[in-house]
């Protein structure tokens, strides 16, 4: 009895000794990937880094203006004019108090089913 118990212990110590070197291996290998990944973001950012730098290099004006110059008639440009940009005076001023005929109309609308934006974009030929 004694004897098959032994025997039992071994085969189940032996068992569990190959299940043990199994999960080593499993974990080395797990961790040589990990640290491969690791390894490849490094890199990765390294490039990124050296990217943001050459853009900021090629972004600056002095780089881009002898560019420009050479290709100016190329490229049709103009300098820009303080007249095409527009000044406040140009905005329109706030109504005093809201368009309610409008928005009356607007509210009828929806409540009868119809969808406004649906009626613009009819108006317009877009589907």
């Amino acid at each position: 009895m004694i004897r098959n118990l032994n025997i039992i212990l071994i085969f189940t110590s032996a068992l569990m000794l190959a299940g043990v070197y199994g999960l080593k291996f499993s974990i080395e290998e797990t961790a040589s990937e990990r640290t491969a990944l690791t390894e490849h973001i490094r890199q990765q950012e390294g490039d990124l880094s050296l990217l943001q730098a050459d853009w900021a290099v090629l972004n600056q004006p002095g780089h881009i203006d002898p560019i420009v110059k050479r290709h100016k008639d190329a490229l049709a440009l103009a300098s820009v004019n303080q007249k095409q940009f527009g000044s406040f005076a140009d905005l329109p001023m706030r109504p005093a108090a809201p368009d309610t005929q409008g928005l009356d109309e607007l509210f009828e609308a929806l409540d009868a089913g119809v969808d406004p934006i649906d009626a613009i974009l009819n108006l317009e030929g877009i589907e």
